[in-house]
């Protein structure tokens, strides 16, 4: 039987980049808004900073080709 995983769990423990934090994705939550994006989620997560601050940041995920 195949493992089935959520965009959530896939998402924990990656690295988050951008130009105003790195760090790692230690939680994510699946948002209700529009996103920008044709055949994307917006998922809300929290990045752990290298320094050990925590910031929230909203991502789109693709979900179709």
């Amino acid at each position: 039987m195949a493992n089935l995983y959520t965009i959530e769990h896939l998402l924990i423990g990656k690295r988050y980049r951008s130009s105003s934090l790195t760090g790692e994705i230690i939680d994510a939550e699946k948002r209700n808004d529009s996103v920008y994006y044709s055949n994307a989620e917006a998922y809300l997560v929290r990045v752990r900073s290298e320094g050990g601050n925590y910031h929230y940041r909203t991502i789109a995920v693709k979900v179709n080709d």
